[in-house]
This record gives structure tokens, sequence and C-alpha cells, in this order.
């Protein structure tokens, strides 16, 4: 199903599962915004790409790149990146795909350390993880949201991890991340009368570019096996483009938190590489979001198609 047409924004999609996001909404032919801080101010990775290139991929693959520099951190920016998109679109906007973060550096260097054993203060470890990776979140979807219900429809997605179920990397990853699939539910039942989905999503073991270069090269600590059978960085953006366009994505999605192999699975999705990704924990997984989802989805009222 086609996208063409479609205005989407992916927040923090210089690399990784956002940059993969974007080529797939691009490659399904929408326009998308890209966003990621200037050249001057991100963080370096070697063999990444930059928000340039990024935005020349969507535009080679059939959909139509657009830059905007934005520090996710900070409000203002955030909300002059709205103000240019309604300008540009005359007040509209599809589809926010909510995956701007900041922390991956910091995960990074205290991985193997127990909160009370980080060298910052208390309040850094925590905002470093959770002002752009939670709070932006929020801000975006506030913004994103009143240009949709004048427009009465639209589709939030909010990245999260199966980090929201039990401890994965440090408390203030595991608790941003559980956060963040409470604010895609809870976002849904107020949209619920404009029939606006609001999801959160789960990617499995994704092989960015910086697990590429660090445990699937030998380093670190961490079982490379974890990823075996894993995500590329586009596999998220293929299964997102097969459901955005559908029109019983509403009643099958909203106010869930949603598993890429649970998409790939009803709609065949297959990775870049033509094969099927493996999630070694989806059972456990799967079943821990029903339970979940039962609850939150129980007061949102089903949509007639």
């Amino acid at each position: 199903m086609s996208l063409s047409g479609k205005i989407a924004l992916v927040t923090g999609a210089s690399r990784g599962i956002g940059k993969g996001i974007a080529v797939e909404l691009g490659a399904a032919g929408a326009t998308v915004y890209v966003t990621g801080r200037s050249p001057d101010a991100a963080l370096n990775f070697p063999n990444t790409t930059s928000l340039t290139e990024v935005a020349d991929e969507i535009t080679k693959k059939g959909g139509r790149g657009i830059v905007v520099y934005c520090d996710h951190s900070k409000s203002d920016d955030v909300k002059q990146l709205f103000e240019r998109i309604n300008k540009e679109q005359n007040g509209r906007l599809d589809v926010l795909i909510n995956n701007a973060y900041a922390a991956v550096q910091y995960i990074g260097k205290n991985v193997d350390k127990k909160f009370f054993e980080y060298s910052d203060e208390p309040e850094y470890a925590w905002d470093v993880v959770n002002n752009v990776g939670l709070r932006n979140h929020y801000i975006c979807s506030v913004y994103a949201a009143r240009m949709m219900v004048k427009n009465k429809s639209g589709f939030i997605c909010t990245v999260s991890s199966p980090g929201g179920i039990k401890h994965l990397f440090n408390i203030p990853y595991g608790v941003g991340k559980s956060a963040c699939d409470r604010l895609a539910a809870d976002m849904a039942f107020d949209l619920q009368d404009h029939r606006i989905t609001s999801m959160a999503l789960w990617p499995g073991a994704v092989k960015t570019e910086i697990i590429e270069q660090t445990i699937l090269s030998g380093h670190g600590k961490t079982d490379p096996a974890i990823f075996e059978g894993g995500e590329s960085i586009y596999f998220a953006g293929r299964c997102l483009a097969a459901i955005i366009p559908r029109q019983d994505s509403f009643n099958k999605y909203t106010g869930r938190i949603v598993l890429t192999d649970e998409i790939a699975n009803e709609h065949n999705v297959i990775d870049a590489d033509g094969t099927r990704p493996r999630n070694q924990y989806y059972t456990r997984q799967k079943q821990f979001a029903d339970m979940i989802n039962a609850v939150r989805t129980a007061d949102i009222k089903k949509a007639s198609i």
C-alpha cells in the first residue's frame, strides 16, 4: 500500500532505526521531514550517515526528504520545527514517528554500572536519557496532534522497547521506555474521537551501525548471539509502511504496544536482505504486551470502517 501524498516527520533520523523508518516511509511515497542536530553539534559515530545523506536516500527511493536541524532537548527548536511544517504543508501532518534519543553514548559508557555507581550527578543521568527520549516525545505529540485533529486523521508511533518490561541498560532507560508505552496508550484514549492512531512500537534486536561496530565486532561484554537473526535498521520502517495506510489500523493498533514481529507475521514483511528476522524473545514479550494492551485499550471505542 502507498503513502503517496502523505506528510511524515521522523525525529532522530540521522542513523539507526530512525534513519531506516524515514527511508522506508519515503520508499512508500511519503514526503518525510527528518530531524537531527546540526553537523557541528551532532554526535559523530564512524561510518554513519549525515542527515542530508538520509534525505537524499529518501528522495532516491521515491519519496521526498526534507532536512530540519533540530535539538530536541530544546523546546524552542521543537516548536519552530512544527511551525515550519505547519507553514510549508498548509497545516497538514499525517504521520509522526517519535524516535529522537540522546543517550546512546551515555548508556554505552555506563552499561556495567549500578545506578548508584555513576560518576555524574543523579539528575544528569535521568535527564540525558529521558529529556529527549520521553519529554520531547510528549511535546512533539502535542504539536502534531493539534494539526492532526484539525484534519481528522493521523498516525503517531512512539518507538519504545522491551526495556519497559524488565531491567535493560539502566534504571532511567527502563522507566523511560515503560513511560513511552503509557504515553502512547493515554494519547490514544484522548485521540480516539478523532480517529487518530497512537501506538508504541517494540523492535526486536536491531543491528544498528553502532551495534555492528561494537558488539558484533567483538567489543564489549554483550553476547553477540542476541543479535543472531536480528533486524536491520530498515525493518521497523517496512513494518510501519505496511500498516499506516490501512483503513483498519486504528482499530487494530491504537493504544497498543505492537511488536515488529507481530506486524511482519500478519503482513508478510521481510527485511532489506529478503529474510524474516527472528526475535528469540518474541513469545514472552508478546504475552506481556497482550496483557497490558487488554487493560489499556478497554475504554477505547472501535471506529466504523
